[in-house]
């Protein structure tokens, strides 16, 4: 088993620096996915990645693909740099590193199973963002017939590289923010194991959310639909999971 971090960026110059350095320090070398950043973010990137002993590359892509393409021409690469395993976390500093040991030891016991961080919030979570989980949570629930998905939205998880790049070169999944929610339902309706670790999650005040109200909850919306019609096709073989020992 082989791990690296990949991080996709999009204008979090000032915030990425110190994630970087937080992921090195549990000894995971770092993989940038530079998602069409503007030039002093790109530089930024670029500094972390200078020298042979920084353990730190850069991807980069020519233009924004959004969170979910980033993270499919991460997992991309990682594989091909010869890692088994990608762990996601965030680069604007909302997911607790500290916790990455954690994470990547539920990995080494089960390598063949997704580990999910289960956000616990502080008081810097916007109510409006708190709340307006619940409606994806209980659409996961009933296209999964599971409550194997504590979380599907957050973006702190291990993946096993193999299984996950087979479904993406199968499947279109989406490329924003639906991403997170989309590949973890595919993944498990494909048979993978779930597992959940709990993760503290603050929202800092000055941090970039590229979450389009607008636009990020039509495409939701829209993938909660075609995952709902998606489960009526998988009904049978999801209820024999539910009563098979």
């Amino acid at each position: 088993m082989k791990v690296c971090a990949v991080i996709p960026v999009y204008n979090h110059g000032e915030a990425v620096g110190a994630v970087v350095h937080a992921v090195r320090s549990h000894g995971l070398p770092c993989l940038l996915v530079d998602d069409g950043s503007e030039p002093g973010c790109a530089r930024v990137l670029d500094s972390l990645a200078e020298g042979d002993a920084a353990g730190v590359s850069v991807v980069r892509l020519p233009q924004n693909e959004g969170k979910g393409g980033a993270m499919m021409a991460g997992f991309k690469a990682a594989q091909a740099a010869g890692y088994s395993h990608a762990l996601q976390i965030d680069a604007d500093g909302q997911h607790d590193t500290g916790d990455i040991p954690r994470f990547v030891e539920l990995a080494k016991g089960a390598p063949d199973k997704l580990v999910c961080g289960t956000p616990v919030y502080d008081e810097s979570v916007p109510k409006g963002r708190l709340y307006g989980r619940y409606a994806t949570h209980i659409w996961v629930w009933i296209n999964t017939l599971s409550l194997a998905i504590r979380d599907s939205m957050c973006g702190f998880r291990v993946y096993p590289l193999a299984p996950t790049l087979a479904l993406i070169d199968s499947v279109r999944i989406g490329k924003r923010m639906d991403f997170d929610v989309e590949v973890v339902v595919r993944l498990y309706w494909r048979g993978m194991g779930i597992l959940n670790q709990p993760t503290r999650v603050r929202y800092p005040t000055d941090g970039i959310s590229h979450f389009d109200v607008l636009w990020d909850n039509v495409r939701i919306s829209r993938m909660h639909a075609k995952l709902f019609f998606g489960m009526l096709a998988r009904l049978p073989l999801l209820l024999w999971r539910k009563v098979s020992p």
